[in-house]
């Protein structure tokens, strides 16, 4: 058996560290108030909610470590932002047992995905130029939504973009790390950094023991299996491979079903794997060589393990940042992957269009019968790809 390779210290570098904290800061920024909003609305109280928080840190940390140093790819894992935002309406009136239920229900669907190897499969049909164009629709709704910001945190962005063309311009390694030292220092100069109600507290676990019914498990366990695996673990695996990454899904989605299985009864409505997140860490803006990228991940999964630990004070950490700020750095950060991504769609002339619908498509942030643009994006351009590819000549016969 051939022994794993070991761990080099110097493939940590100032733009891997960076990149992987932009990550992990985007990812708990992006969508933790809906957490908060869904286990309000179920009346939970705010140890169970810590909690929550607490069973999918927990989880991340250990995944996206694990697989990172496993298999020395960047490999990114973040809790169900489409699962958590259907919670808000879907938990209030359901008992929480028979809810943790339905997360182990979802959870263990998804490890038959991923055991079966059909999720695999499924991923191996996905042509490069289909797949690419997803990552930069992905991409570009959170990127566009800088110049949003822009309308009213100008002077906060403005100076922001300047340091990151500078920065491209001179110094195009630090340009991102740049942006963000810039951007918290102007940020806190102008009075936006309020760490007026931080405290900090140590996170207990709460066990709830699940209960099973017919009605939690439709109306929560399947639509949580659904999104997790149209709009998280189908866009995840498209930013892997986008950005040159081909590794098996089936292991990934196992791993992280059985770590979902595992945390439910402690509140975790499932891992899957990061897409937006996960573009931080694949893309060139961590490291110009691809070989040490996973390291971005690793200092992702320790912020992930350290923000489980405060999972109970962690709402008010992210929320001292103006969200100006974060959309911000992500924004200049996920650049380089968008541009990548529209390069390869863009590449096959016969696939040009297909692969334009599905940036479209994807870039649109639809949502149609409760599934979102990602899912969509896919399906749209596959079918047009189905239609408009020029069949091949076929060959006469001797």
């Amino acid at each position: 058996m051939t022994a794993a390779p070991s761990i080099k210290l110097s493939d940590l570098s100032v733009s891997t560290t960076v990149a992987g904290l932009i990550a992990m800061l985007t990812g708990y920024t992006s969508s933790l108030v809906l957490m908060i909003q869904a286990g309000q609305a179920a009346h939970l109280s705010d140890a169970q909610i810590a909690s929550w928080i607490w069973a999918l840190s927990i989880g991340m940390g250990v995944t996206t470590l694990g697989l990172s140093l496993v298999l020395r790819v960047p490999i990114v894992v973040a809790w169900s932002t489409p699962g958590a935002a259907l919670l808000i309406a879907s938990l209030p009136g359901v008992p929480y047992p028979e809810a943790i239920g339905a997360f182990l229900m979802a959870a263990l669907l998804m490890t038959a995905a991923g055991l079966t190897g059909w999720f695999d499969r499924l991923m191996k049909a996905l042509p490069a130029s289909i797949a690419s164009a997803l990552l930069a629709g992905i991409l570009f709704r959170i990127s566009v939504d800088v110049f949003i910001q822009a309308q009213d945190q100008t002077l906060l962005l403005l100076v922001m973009f300047a340091a990151y063309l500078l920065g491209r311009r001179w110094w195009p390694r630090y340009a991102v790390p740049g942006v963000l030292a810039l951007g918290v220092a102007l940020a806190g100069a102008l009075g936006q950094l309020h760490f007026e109600q931080f405290h900090f507290a140590v996170a207990v676990p709460v066990w709830t023991t699940p209960a099973f019914s017919l009605p939690a498990f439709i109306s929560i366990g399947v639509p949580l299996f659904i999104v997790a695996l149209a709009s998280q673990n189908i866009p995840g695996l498209a930013v892997l491979r986008a950005d040159g990454y081909h590794v098996p899904a089936s292991p990934l989605i196992t791993v992280t079903g059985v770590a979902s299985a595992l945390l439910a009864p402690f509140g975790s409505h499932g891992i899957n794997l990061a897409a937006i997140t996960a573009a931080i860490c694949t893309g060139p803006q961590a490291d110009a060589d691809s070989r040490r990228r996973y390291m971005a991940a690793v200092v992702c999964g320790i912020g992930y393990l350290a923000m489980g630990v405060m999972a109970a004070s962690i709402a008010a950490l992210f929320a001292a940042f103006p969200k100006a700020l974060v959309v911000g750095v992500a924004a200049f950060a996920l650049l380089g992957s968008i541009a990548n991504g529209l390069t390869v769609a863009m590449q096959t002339p016969a696939e040009r269009e297909s692969a334009l619908l599905t940036f479209m498509i994807t870039a649109s942030g639809m949502t149609l019968a409760g599934v979102g643009s990602a899912f969509w994006g896919v399906v749209g351009g596959m079918l047009a790809l189905l239609i408009l590819k020029p069949r091949e000549p076929r060959v006469q016969g001797s």
